[in-house]
């Protein structure tokens, strides 16, 4: 099959294989392709899409880059449970075998070195958000309406410190957990906070934290988060994982070839 090389990752050989019905960005089953003491785990795709030109071109596309997104993703998670992989870039594409294998010759000792630190190891991903718009348990009685202009400002300080007392509790229970939570965790990245405009989750994001942790341990560290929840009134914690390392992978996965 004709086509440039989509590369997802790059890992150890491994003896497990994939699920047969797995399929990657435009439909194509990955396979592995072996250099020395690493596997490049790559599909074909055309030319006509993620050459440099066109693939400039969908990156404006959001609907086209979300189903890329998702089919290179389920690689991923794919790869995830049965080896440690070191996820690259999405959109990283090569013209051929050849350029995979020379992208794997001079990256070699970064990647193992990277391998060696990340193998048995999974990243679990932990956001805390302030519902500020959140409906109350109990209906509460509408506020009087103001009989005067020094009321109606009275009122509107009632709201503010209202909304700076939350604020307020959030940042200190977002620290707090952060600490514990790096605590039980071999590393940890924040994130900036994520927009509510583009992640489509509600209320406003304190904490955006990545955590790597032992995958033997990630019981542990599960009901550590989940001990949190529904802790503080106002505050939502949500936990996602386990997924492959991305936050930890170093400047492997920052950096992309071009075909």
């Amino acid at each position: 099959m004709t086509g440039l090389r989509y590369v997802y990752a790059v890992c150890r050989p491994y003896g497990t294989p994939l699920q047969a019905q797995l399929t990657g960005v435009g439909g194509d089953p990955p396979r592995l392709l072996p250099h020395h003491g690493l596997v490049a785990v790559v599909s074909h795709v055309p030319e006509a899409d993620f050459a440099e030109e066109p693939l400039r071109a969908h990156l404006e596309d959001l609907d086209w880059l979300t189903a890329v997104a998702r089919a290179h993703q389920g690689v991923i998670d794919a790869l995830t449970t049965v080896t440690t992989p070191l996820p690259l870039r999405l959109g990283t594409v090569f013209r051929d075998d050849s350029g995979v294998r020379t992208m794997m010759e001079a990256r070699e000792e970064s990647f193992l070195r990277t391998l060696d630190r990340l193998e048995g190891r999974v990243e679990w991903g932990v956001k805390v958000y302030v519902e500020s718009d959140r409906a109350p348990e109990t209906p509460a009685a509408p506020a009087p309406k103001p009989a005067s202009g020094r009321d109606y400002l009275r009122q509107r300080r009632m709201q503010t410190k209202s909304q700076d007392d939350l604020w307020q509790r959030a940042e200190t229970f977002a620290t707090r957990l952060h600490e514990t939570l790096s605590g039980a965790a071999e590393a940890s990245r924040l994130h900036a906070p994520q927009n509510p405009t583009l992640s489509g989750a509600s209320g406003r994001n304190v904490l955006n934290a990545a955590y790597l942790v032992p995958r033997v341990k990630s019981e542990e560290f599960v009901e550590k988060v989940d001990r949190t929840k529904d802790s503080v009134p106002g505050i939502r914690v949500e936990l996602t994982g386990p997924w492959a390392a991305y936050s930890f992978a170093g400047e492997e996965i920052a950096e992309e070839e071009g075909p």
